[in-house]
């Protein structure tokens, strides 16, 4: 029999970091209402790596902001570790990646990475024990003193990264953080994604517009039709943990990626 303490720790591991059910959003415009998001049902248990992956319009980005409690759900229920989102936030129980950098051009890079930090108040050598530990995870240790202006994109981005990292939440959201970026850098940050992911444990959630890189980097891949966003199709990976480049050549890698085009064309066909 489990002791209460064993028991406590298998409902923590047991519950979903995120629960959606009956998920329903509807922003009012002056044109009529606009269904972005309907009936998603979603759990996310804690470590997953979970990409959502659809045309443009179909409600990822609105889904992943509403995690965020940037958005308000106007029916169904959203949970993050058990909160409401809005709790979540004020909680700083994730950390959030955007489309472009976004890093203030007037602070350097370990005072980019340090702002949330100075924030929610940490003291001076907290802020610089993590600003040094995240800036190592993502490969930019020495860089501290650099401005943005004066790092590649590719390098911009895993600085954003580590300003998300800093405040070490469990789960990290992703909004499409490497689409502007070129194929070789993509493929080189893709792989120290998930060297980070494998380092630190987190739960990610993750957006994007490539198939390619949504099978190689997602424990699951949640497929989602155009508006009114739905998932179509929930895929889980059989790909091991540990994934060379080279794994996109593989038999499995591209049955995976088959199966992701084949339910965003049936979900275009279902529109």
């Amino acid at each position: 029999m489990m002791d209460s303490a064993s028991l406590a720790e298998t409902d923590v591991v047991a519950k979903p970091v995120i629960a959606a059910r009956s998920l329903n959003l509807t922003f009012e415009t002056n044109d009529g209402p606009v269904h972005a998001l309907r009936d998603v049902n979603l759990d996310v248990a804690r470590g997953d790596f979970v990409s959502f992956i659809g045309p443009s319009g179909c409600g990822k980005t609105t889904f992943l902001r509403c995690i965020a409690g940037l958005e308000t759900p106007t029916g169904g229920a959203l949970s993050v570790n058990g909160m409401t989102p809005d709790e979540a936030r004020r909680a700083r129980a994730y950390g959030y990646v955007f489309q472009a950098a976004s890093l203030y051009p007037w602070r350097t890079i370990g005072g980019n990475v340090r702002l949330p930090l100075e924030i929610m108040g940490f003291s001076k050598s907290e802020q610089a024990e993590r600003v040094r530990r995240t800036l190592e995870l993502v490969d930019l240790a020495g860089f501290e003193k650099k401005y943005p202006w004066q790092l590649s994109g590719g390098m911009q981005q895993r600085a954003s990264i580590a300003r998300a990292l800093a405040f070490d939440a469990d789960l990290l959201l992703m909004d499409e953080p490497f689409g502007a970026l070129d194929e070789i850098v993509r493929d080189r940050l893709n792989e120290e994604l998930l060297k980070l992911w494998d380092r630190t444990g987190k739960t990610i959630g993750f957006v994007t517009h490539s198939i390619p890189e949504a099978v190689y980097l997602s424990t699951r891949i949640v497929v989602m039709s155009p508006r009114p966003g739905r998932i179509t199709d929930v895929i889980e990976s059989p790909l091991p943990k540990e994934r060379p480049l080279d794994i996109r050549d593989s038999r499995e890698f591209i049955e995976i990626a088959h199966r992701v085009r084949e339910g965003l064309r049936a979900g275009h066909v279902d529109e």
